[in-house]
């Protein structure tokens, strides 16, 4: 039988010490990233500790039923999202074997079926019921939803965490399913995705029968196509200001039928070239620049950013490349709870900051 938790919010609030436990599954499928970060609250400061952190790699079976499941009829969501919810709470309860601590939150962003902010809709499953009623610890989840109610992208929420906890940077980027980028200007945090990353190159790598291009060297073997580089340069989206978000259905409607027909190792290479472009140009003008996320491995991508920028390119400790934004989401779960503000509207677009997210107890 599980260990219940019996707790109330005020004493939570009330602790000197908090200790959260992220969940995040991001677009580019490769796992679960799990953290157990303690927050200390000191004067005006918010100090973190990152005592625990682990990728659950998805089984064959997760992978398919979440890469096919913004194909589903609602009924057959809501069976995915239940079963989902379930697995999610089987992998937090082995991630706490052995560990000493307590979890007083686990905030859960759950996995992302469809984000269409534009027509008011975005949906996260396996969020905070199922998971709540199994180990029987308050949950904060479904942080997206009432942001795009107030009018916003529902996207990016990071940069709460970047103004919080990573205040050294000029500007802070992750590299993962998309590439996304904050940093402050006249005391307000701007913040939006810059293009797809490893979405799209996950799916062509999927073509030689990898799960990603390693370091680069799919992409590295490939031909530069300058046609296709002029194409996916003048996509509409980048002229866009910002804040503004991007999403799966996005890529489908507007990547894959460019990619059409072009040799597969020559559209990695592309894609590289495309997307260090598109940051570079991004982060013109920034002297310190954070790099987290999966895309940091990726040597060849790195090279042709450091060949476009002049901003000094910092890539921190491996768990905080890997595990930042799980880390930033039990931050994102601690600040709902404390019914402090968790999302900017500077960077999403909502009406006005505010505090969102469910809480399950």
């Amino acid at each position: 039988m599980s260990k219940k938790y019996t707790l109330n919010k005020t004493s939570i609030i009330n602790k000197s010490v908090f200790n959260v436990i992220g969940v995040m599954s991001g677009t580019s499928l490769d796992g679960v990233d799990l953290t157990l970060v303690s927050f200390k609250n000191s004067d005006d400061k918010l100090d973190f500790n990152l005592l625990q952190s682990a990728t659950i790699p998805y089984p064959v079976v997760w992978h398919q039923s979440l890469k096919g499941a913004h194909e589903l009829d609602r009924s057959s969501l809501e069976k995915l999202s239940q079963k989902f919810g379930e697995y999610l709470a089987g992998i937090i309860k082995d991630f706490l074997k052995g560990s000493k601590l307590e979890p007083d939150l686990i905030a859960s962003h759950g996995h992302t079926v469809l984000h269409q902010p534009q027509k008011g809709l975005t949906i996260q499953i396996g969020n905070g019921p199922e998971i709540n009623q199994i180990l029987g610890i308050p949950v904060v989840c479904d942080f997206r939803v009432q942001d795009v109610e107030l009018g916003g992208q529902g996207a990016p929420l990071v940069p709460i965490g970047d103004r919080l906890l990573f205040t050294e940077f000029d500007s802070c980027v992750n590299l993962g399913g998309f590439i996304n980028l904050s940093f402050e200007i006249g005391g307000s945090r701007i913040a939006y995705d810059v293009c797809p990353m490893n979405i799209v190159m996950n799916d062509l790598a999927a073509e030689f029968g990898k799960s990603y291009d390693n370091k680069g060297e799919l992409a590295r073997s490939g031909v530069l196509n300058d046609t296709l580089l002029n194409e996916l340069n003048s996509l509409e989206y980048y002229a866009q200001p910002a804040p503004k978000s991007l999403g799966k259905e996005w890529v489908l409607e507007n990547i894959w039928s460019k990619l059409k027909g072009v040799k597969t190792n020559d559209a990695l290479r592309t894609w590289v070239e495309h997307s260090a472009q598109q940051l570079a140009n991004s982060i013109h003008g920034k002297s310190k620049v954070l790099l987290t996320g999966g895309g940091v491995y990726n040597e060849f991508f790195i090279e042709r950013l450091m060949y476009y920028s002049k901003s000094e390119l910092i890539i921190p400790s491996k768990d905080i490349i890997e595990f930042k934004e799980a880390l930033i989401f039990s931050l994102l779960g601690f600040l709902k709870w404390s019914e402090k503000i968790n999302v900017l509207s500077s960077v999403t677009g909502a009406k006005h900051d505010h505090s969102s997210g469910k809480i399950y107890k």
